[in-house]
This record gives C-alpha cells, structure tokens and sequence, in this order.
C-alpha cells in the first residue's frame, strides 16, 4: 500500500484522516525522498539523451545541478520562520512592508504632480517665447550682447524657480509619508487595542499559538524518529557487514508461520497465490463489495481477525464500519480501549483506539505477506492476532502509550462482520 502511494505521489483525503500526525509526519518524508529520486532519474535520462544526440561533440556539464544548503550536523538546512533568534517579529515586518508602500505610492503622487506642472510650465514657456518675439519684431532690433543676457537671465530665473518647485514638491512627499505612515499606526494601535480587550480574540490567539506549538514539536519529533530509524537501519547494515567480513552472518528471528488452513486451494483448483497475482489493487476506488471479494478471497483463508488459537472470531474484530460508528463504539469505553474494524476505503486494516481525551486511528498494511502499521521500519507481524497480542505491552508510537488493554466487542444481538464470513 505504501509503495502504491508512493507511485501515484496522492492519497485520498479520506484516506489521510485515518492516520496519525507521526504517520502523516512519515509520509511526507518518503514522499519527497521519491520526489528527489524521481528528479534524478529523469536527470540522468535526460544526460543520455543528450549524449546520443550529440555524439559528436565534447561531452558539457549539465546546466541543471540543485544543491542543498547543508547545516552543522551534515543534514539538510531547513529554516522555519520566528524560530531563529535574528528573525523580526511580525508587527515589525508589517511596519516595514508599509512604511515601503506608503513610500512608494507618496513618489508615485510626487512624480505624477511633477509631470503635470512641467506641462503647464512648458506650455507657458511656449507662450512667452512667442510674446517675446512678437515684442522684439515690433520694438528695435536689440544687439547680441542684450539678447545673450535677456536669454541668460530668464533661463535662471527659470531654474530657480523649477528648484523651489521641486523643494516643496520633495516636503510634500516627505510630510505625505509621514501622515500616511502615522495614520496606519494609530489604526494598528486601536486594533490591537481592541483586540486585547476582545476574550474571544485572546482565546482563539491562545488557541492558535497552541496548535502552531503543538504543530512545530510533532513535525520536531517526526524529524528525529526518522533520523533515529535511519541511523539504526545503517548501523544494522555496517554490523551485518562486519559480520560478514568476519565470517559470521546476522541472524534475525524467522516470523512465526502463517496458518495453512485446507481452504487455501478452492473447487477450481486455483491456489492463493494464483490468486493473488489475478486481483489489481488500488487505493482510492475500492467499493465494499471489491473489499468484501478481497477478504474473502485473501483474508479468510488466512484467518484474519480470528484468535491467536484459530477456533474462533476475537472479540475485538468488527467488519466494514466507518470512522464515526468506531468512535461512536468506543466513546463510553475506558482509556486503553480499542478494536480492530476492516478499511471502508482501502483493502487493509484501520485501529481504532480510545484514549484519555480522544479516539485515535491507525492503519494497518496488509498488501505484503506481514502486518504492520503504515510507517518506516515498522515491526511486521504473521497475524493481526498476534500484532494485538504485541501491542498489549508495548506501544503503537514512540511518543505515546498506546498499550490495547480493553477490547471493544459487539453489540448486542448484532454482528457487524457476518457479511464477511458467510
């Protein structure tokens, strides 16, 4: 199922509210590990390609080469806004952002009105040259020297009065920045003010600054299980190594072999594996009755929700319920409570388990030959019996203790999994 997955880079929404926030911390993970691996793939294909095509020129270095900023510990730098110690707090960056724009749009106005009274300043420019030559025409034709100091004496009184123009134009814009910029921070001021005096607001604040912290230390604790995971995959690869450089072979405990009941080969002949080779799995598309067919057809020979003895159903198997009818079971039940419920969305196995203030769900991967909790380097079990029967003393996640302690059961004069087994 993880790897189908991983194919199709989705899963349903629906399917996604069935894991945990660790499982779902997980899946991102691996999800952009095959986001990479796929990008350097096609890089690599995209390389031969180029080669054969230009076979007879010199062999260049590609162009497209994506480098990771690395930080102390070798790892992948990742920044996350308002947890470095030289970030600015928010008010600060809203008032930059609009001291800026109140800037920007004060020149904006400036400029505009500038280009304006050049206009009309040309204009009357224009009308004065005329005038003046229509005087000149009808008085005596002056000397040179005259005209030179006429002309030079109008251009300056000219460009001083352009330069006192553009003085009051600069005090403006600076008293126009200075208003607008003060008008915003009075508005701010007043907000603030009122939102303070707003308990609502505090407790959807308080609220909101709860999640964000409860979000930054589950994704923090997600980083670390799945660096701590890695390293234990790579120091079991290096003793298993060393094992073998020495002569001696890591041995891991066999899981304890499936049951082999005598319906494993039908009427026709057609054994199990046959079988399984003949059914398309998919993830999002699943009717009940596909599910149903895929019990029957994989699940029921292998006795999948029967006891560890094999003689009869356990008393925390149900069939094809949903979310709300699992919560709805467990909400008057004890913390510790639990049951086991076949996926209405997907061919697997959902937990649902009741704890002190909530019912949490995890999914169960039940499309290899083991079961096992969607994540990285889970512990797979032969059976679902016998993957209870761990979690009775050990728990679920790393962070919580989820120990099954109290199986939910049926109703009464109900059976929810008789569609299952008839």
């Amino acid at each position: 199922m993880l790897k189908q997955i991983l194919a199709d880079m989705y899963i349903d929404p629906e399917l996604l509210a069935e894991l945990s926030e660790e499982q779902k911390q997980i899946l991102f993970f691996k999800m952009r590990e095959e986001q990479v691996r796929r990008w350097k793939e096609r890089e690599a294909k995209c390389e031969q390609n180029e080669v054969l095509k230009k076979s007879h020129k010199p062999k260049k270095a590609s162009q497209k080469t994506v480098h990771w900023q690395l930080g102390s510990n070798q790892e992948v730098w990742v920044w996350v806004m308002g947890e470095h110690s030289s970030d600015k707090p928010y008010d600060v960056i809203c008032d930059e952002i609009i001291a800026d724009r109140a800037r920007q749009q004060a020149e904006k106005e400036a400029l505009e009105r500038r280009k304006v009274q050049e206009a009309e300043l040309s204009k009357h420019t224009q009308s004065e040259a005329v005038e003046s030559w229509r005087q000149n025409a009808e008085n005596k034709k002056p000397t040179k020297e005259e005209n030179s100091t006429v002309e030079q004496t109008r251009i300056n009184n000219e460009n001083q009065d352009r330069s006192k123009t553009q003085e009051k134009e600069i005090q403006k814009l600076e008293e126009r920045t200075q208003e607008i910029y003060m008008n915003w921070k009075e508005a701010q001021e007043i907000k603030q003010k009122l939102e303070k005096e707003d308990p609502e607001w505090q407790e959807t604040l308080r609220k909101s600054k709860a999640a964000d912290e409860r979000r930054r230390s589950m994704a923090k604790q997600a980083r670390d299980d799945y660096k701590r995971l890695s390293m234990q995959a790579i120091e079991r690869g290096s003793v298993a190594e060393r094992a073998k450089n020495f002569g001696g072979e890591v041995k891991r405990p066999p899981l304890p072999p499936k049951p082999k009941p005598a319906s494993t080969v039908n009427n026709s002949g057609i054994s199990r594996s046959e079988r399984r080779q003949g059914i398309r799995r998919v993830n999002s598309s699943c009717t009940r009755e596909n599910i149903i067919k895929w019990f029957k057809a994989e699940q029921l020979p292998l006795q999948a929700g029967w006891d560890r003895s094999g003689t009869c159903v356990a008393h925390w198997f149900h069939g094809i319920i949903s979310r709300g009818q699992s919560e709805d079971l467990l909400k008057n039940q004890a913390p510790g409570s639990f049951l086991l419920r076949v996926s209405e969305k997907i061919q697997g196995y959902v937990l649902s388990y009741h704890s002190e203030d909530r019912t949490v769900h995890f999914l169960i991967d039940a499309s290899g030959t083991s079961y096992s909790f969607l994540g990285v380097d889970q512990l797979q079990h032969a059976t679902l019996a016998d993957l209870v029967e761990y979690h009775k003393t050990e728990p679920i996640t790393s962070l919580g203790k989820e120990l099954l302690l109290y199986p939910c059961g049926q109703l009464k004069d109900s059976c929810d999994y008789s569609d299952l087994i008839e």
